[in-house]
């Protein structure tokens, strides 16, 4: 999933990873403070599998937080605005986090820990995490009672069918795929055909791929097996959708919702209020509380600007949060060093892994010695010093993130681990030889104080190489929306990926399937390799984990070193604080941050 500003296992899109010190003079920022130790376990407790629950795994209510108190009102401070509030939609990190609030689906991550570190998929608004007796070509799902939406109407298997039925529309393309490509039994975007309007001109799926024989019952039909099914129904861009309140693109903005809160008013780019949802009944859910009266988001607050005020805990600071703004570079060593902070502050890996795109649909790019330029020449150290250093994040030499299987730690074909400055000479050598000295670069960068930091830093890096970079900047509210078009101007621009589970048959094939591009999607590089889509194809049948993983580290070098499609940058980690009169703190695995479902006010 893509980090916005990208999930996390199953619900979200980010920052991960240890704390690998630069070396030399080139050294990233704050390198103190961490723990190496504590960081690799973290990363490797991260790697296995979740476990599926059964009916009383999946009963509610959810267990008290300890020291859980009602009522009070929390102020929530949030750098990006939410571009989409349709389940369908969202696929990056800050909305998947608000989603876990708003929106419910067939499946979802309970914690069985208070610390956030241990987890089971169960069955948030069906009765379990689903059955099979064939090993996964068949799923089959009945609803809970007393499940309403917002409104007070029930939830029905008619409206989790057309929840399924509308993936397919054209409208519906910033979402996560697996489940329509599962159901069509085709790779890439050729899932529409199987309905090409979604319900909306009266088809419906056949019976052969969806059954809902009664009110209850829900019964998934692929033809080839699919054991990771209840990990992809976790995922908020499964969540279910009111047939009967579905105003089709306009549901993006006022969704109805199935969680603890629904949406009381929100002025895009400035303010967002979350209320109680009345219909919403604890005794259904294992997975979520409803502790806070009101929730208050105000837009616009950048790192820094959170980070101070939360650090000065004073007035509504001291009830103060961010969902997803991490503590900024600048006081992130301090936090970290100070004991008295402890207890307001959370860490953890997140599986996010930061890649700058090179966009294969411009014809100059298609020239392999450029790319290859633009890997070498590239610095990683502004990356890592704009968002607090090696505390932060480590420098990445694949895709494929420390707390996902198959992660090798010595693969660095582009040297970037012994010289995150970049090597500007040998980048200029490829350059020459390709006869591209001089050769404008369009470098699409986010409009955040960082990505204005890093984005000039890293342009001036390639400058040296012989690169003529003109930086262009991009609404961080939109970012995802526009580097995904297909007809965009950029010819280089970063996006981070983290797993939708802990397996990179979520990282290689979303982002990297020649088939799957098209407007929106994730394959923001544009690339179509035929070995790339064949290997994604013969690996996705592989049934053991372990022999998977290691063919998709080999999928990740191949891309890595011979495709040159992106260049990894960062593995990442997150801190965030929160004022000291919020209870119910803690850094959730999944999640990848703050679990907003558990808070409190003290």
């Amino acid at each position: 999933m893509s980090r916005g500003g990208r999930h996390v296992y199953g619900a979200l899109s980010v920052l991960a990873a240890g704390a690998l010190v630069l070396t030399g003079c080139s050294k990233g920022g704050s390198d103190s403070g961490g723990d190496n130790q504590k960081d690799k376990e973290n990363a490797k407790r991260q790697q296995a599998s979740i476990k599926f629950g059964g009916v009383a795994d999946s009963t509610g209510p959810a267990a008290e937080v300890p020291g859980a108190k009602p009522g009070g009102t929390m102020e929530v401070l949030q750098r990006d605005s939410y571009a989409h509030l349709d389940p369908a939609q969202i696929y990056v990190s800050d909305e998947g986090s608000l989603a876990t609030l708003l929106h419910r689906g067939l499946t979802g991550y309970k914690a069985t820990s208070d610390d956030g570190s241990k987890h089971e998929v169960v069955g948030d608004l069906a009765t379990d995490s689903g059955t099979t007796t064939d090993g996964g070509k068949t799923w089959k799902y009945t609803l809970k009672d007393g499940i309403k939406f917002q409104d007070g109407s029930p939830i029905t298997s008619k409206d989790v069918r057309h929840t399924v039925e509308r993936l397919f529309a054209p409208f519906i393309n910033q979402g996560p795929t697996y489940l329509q490509q599962w159901l069509a039994d085709t790779p890439g975007a050729k899932y529409r055909a199987l309905l090409k309007d979604g319900p909306y001109k009266g088809k419906h799926l056949p019976a052969s791929v969806l059954e809902t024989p009664d009110d209850k019952t829900i019964v998934f039909h692929f033809k080839t097996a699919h054991p990771d099914l209840p990990y992809a129904l976790a995922m908020a861009g499964y969540a279910i959708v009111s047939e009967k309140g579905d105003t089709k693109e306009r549901y993006d903005k006022a969704p109805v919702v199935t969680g603890p809160y629904k949406i009381q008013s929100f002025k895009s780019g400035k303010s967002m209020v979350l209320v109680k949802n009345t219909n919403w009944d604890p005794k259904t859910d294992p997975i979520r509380h409803q502790y806070i009266d009101q929730f208050n988001i105000t837009f616009n607050q950048q790192f820094e600007t959170s980070t101070k005020a939360l650090l000065a805990d004073s007035g509504a600071d001291q009830t103060g949060i961010s969902f997803n703004n991490q503590v900024d570079a600048g006081n992130l060593s301090k936090v970290l060093r100070d004991p008295k902070m402890k207890a307001r502050t959370v860490s953890g890996y997140q599986p996010y892994v930061g890649q700058m795109n090179i966009n294969m649909h411009h014809p100059a790019l298609q020239d392999k010695n450029v790319r290859m330029a633009i890997a070498y020449a590239l610095p990683i150290t502004p990356f890592v010093r704009a968002f607090g250093g090696n505390d932060a994040m480590e420098v990445a030499g694949g895709l494929i993130s420390p707390t996902v299987s198959g992660y090798d730690a010595a693969f660095d074909p582009w040297g970037k681990k012994k010289k995150p400055a970049g090597d500007p000479a040998k980048a200029k050598e490829l350059l020459k030889k390709a006869g591209k000295l001089n050769m404008k670069l369009t470098f699409g960068y986010i409009n955040t104080p960082e990505g204005q930091q890093y984005s000039t830093a890293m342009a001036a890096g390639l400058k040296k190489a012989g690169f003529d970079v003109q930086r262009q900047e991009i609404p961080a509210e939109t970012y995802y929306d526009q580097v995904s078009k297909l007809d965009n101007n950029y010819d280089i621009f970063h996006t981070a990926w983290g797993a939708d589970w802990p397996s990179a048959s979520t990282v290689i094939p979303p982002l990297y399937d020649g088939r799957v591009i098209a407007d929106g999607a994730q394959n923001y590089s544009q690339i179509n390799d035929p070995k790339i889509n064949s290997e994604i194809d013969r690996i996705n049948q592989i049934t053991d984990p372990v022999k998977s993983a290691a063919e998709w580290e080999k999928l990740d070098q191949y891309i890595v070193k011979d495709s040159v499609n992106v260049v990894p940058t960062a593995y990442y980690k997150q801190t965030q604080i929160a004022g000291s009169k919020v209870g119910g703190l803690v850094y959730d695995d999944v999640i990848g941050g703050v679990d907003p479902r558990r808070l409190f006010i003290k």
